[in-house]
């Protein structure tokens, strides 16, 4: 089997989502294959030749080696702005290589002229004629390359994003027409969401031949036939993949101990919404593989990948640290509050925590259902500041029940905190489509898509998008408290760099 990664997603790590199903292969010893085409597709194009009509496109094309070992080097990372120079050349080599094909390639998106990947029909016409795609040049001789006389008869794509759903098409309809043997299976995040979709009809029957909804390993190795008793989760392997060619300072090392989320009753979240289970690692297994993986990949830093970390995972890093800097998701909780306890946490090597906080309003958070406690909110913040440990903190506009007045005691209550809070996420609210409150909201859908997730809707209070949008440019951002936190944040890596900027 050759399980496939497709462009375009951030190229800072490899995916962990293939790594464990890797695992779960050669725990049954089952042959297989790894393809980061990610990563491997996106060097390829920058890689290019390429004639610049402007003087930005030749520097940048004149400094790309340079720019892509700046990037794998810490030293680039003591200045914000070097690293932003050679971090938006890359980019920008990357959007003029593609801007032949009809589409802008970046480090982090992929957006077609004519194409939607909401959109069955638009991906139904790229397997149709993947010679259109930007990547087709790359993958169809790398393909060629690992499946002559390989022996390999299953093609699995992980499909995790919108921004890889025309590559990962463009490639499953290369592979159909050039490897007509072969059986394609599809996965992943964003396929798992498709399918949880009440209105879901399968419009790819004919080309893909199976769809994995949720964790991928017991199908798959329910597809190859795997002797043995199955496990409910393996350790990820990253040893086939390309390890020094991810654009960080070493080697990141993706993992995740569970799936789901253990708070599960937010309004309005895509997890609730299409009502995933919790499901976790028990802790000693979870401690055991974060070891060994640690031994094997010698990472610079750990990314834990969980909704929310657990309770549970957080106390077993104080009592036995993992030796590694750490960052990841955590809720805001009572535990977090115990300055004693954050300053454990950065004894155990815990960088930075991002905290979904979404509001500064106590009744929009009520409503929403998030089980915070602005006055913990604080503590909380100002215990991670004395302990060390960077904040990076996710806020959310527009939900329909926020009006511009709570939006501007957010603001109110992030300026009155600015000093504790290291980076912001600001978004704008999307209404999950198959979510109860969806039912209940008159919608307005804001483009048409058969594979949409999301819905516009009427907002109760009349804060539609566009007063969100404004409130956002002409209010919230240009606050100078907010702007000096904005601007810290690394451009298109965001979260996934921002720990190596930490002093």
């Amino acid at each position: 089997m050759l399980l496939i990664y497709p462009p375009v997603a951030k190229p800072g790590e490899p995916p962990a989502g293939i790594a464990r199903l890797s695992g779960a292969l050669t725990a049954h010893s089952i042959p297989h294959q790894v393809l980061d085409a990610n990563i491997e597709g996106l060097l390829y194009i920058m890689k290019q030749p390429l004639t610049a009509s402007d003087t930005w496109t030749r520097r940048a094309v004149k400094n790309l080696p340079n720019n892509l070992a700046a990037l794998r080097d810490i030293r680039t990372y003591h200045s914000l702005d070097r690293y932003k120079r050679a971090v938006k050349d890359v980019d920008r080599v990357l959007a003029a290589s593609s801007k032949k094909s009809g589409a802008l390639v970046g480090l982090a998106d992929y957006q077609s002229q004519r194409l939607s990947p909401v959109q069955s029909a638009d991906l139904l016409a790229t397997a149709e004629h993947p010679e259109q795609n930007p990547f087709y040049p790359y993958f169809k001789k790398r393909l060629q390359d690992i499946l002559a006389n390989s022996g390999i008869r299953t093609l699995g794509f992980s499909l995790n994003y919108l921004s890889q759903a025309l590559s990962a098409f463009a490639m499953i309809g290369h592979g159909r027409k050039e490897f007509p043997g072969m059986k394609i299976v599809l996965g992943g995040g964003l396929v798992s969401s498709w399918m949880k979709h009440p209105g879901w009809k399968d419009p790819f029957r004919g080309l893909v031949d199976q769809l994995v909804a949720g964790p991928g390993e017991k199908p798959l190795l329910n597809l190859l036939n795997a002797s043995g008793k199955t496990q409910g989760s393996y350790a990820p392997d990253y040893e086939s993949m390309p390890l020094q060619d991810y654009l960080s300072p070493g080697f990141i090392l993706p993992y995740s101990g569970s799936t789901g989320c253990y708070w599960n009753k937010c309004s309005f979240c895509p997890e609730t919404a299409e009502d995933n289970p919790y499901v976790p690692i028990p802790v000693p297994q979870a401690m055991t593989e974060i070891n060994s993986l640690i031994e094997q990949t010698k990472p610079r830093l750990m990314h834990l990948l969980d909704n929310a970390i657990s309770p549970a995972l957080m106390r077993a890093f104080c009592e036995d640290p993992p030796g590694v800097p750490w960052y990841g998701f955590a809720r805001i909780s009572a535990e977090l509050a115990d300055l004693d306890y954050c300053i454990q946490l950065k004894r155990s090597g815990c960088v930075m925590l991002k905290l979904g906080l979404e509001s500064g309003d106590q009744g929009v958070l009520d409503k929403m259902q998030k089980g915070i406690d602005l006055e913990t909110a604080s503590r909380v913040l100002q215990n991670l500041h004395k302990a060390g440990i960077a904040t990076y903190v996710y806020l959310l506009f527009g939900t329909p029940v926020e009006t511009i007045a709570e939006a501007r005691k957010t603001l109110d209550f992030i300026i009155r905190r600015k000093d504790a809070i290291s980076f912001l996420n600001l978004a704008i609210f999307n209404m999950p489509l198959c979510g109860q409150e969806a039912e209940e909201i008159e919608q307005k859908p804001f483009y048409e898509g058969d594979l949409s997730l999301y819905t516009g809707f009427k907002h109760p209070q009349g804060w539609d998008r566009k007063g969100v949008r404004q409130f956002l440019d002409n209010e919230f951002k240009r606050h100078p408290a907010i702007a000096s936190i904005l601007k810290n944040d690394p451009p298109f890596f965001t979260s996934n760099h921002a720990a190596f900027f930490i002093r």
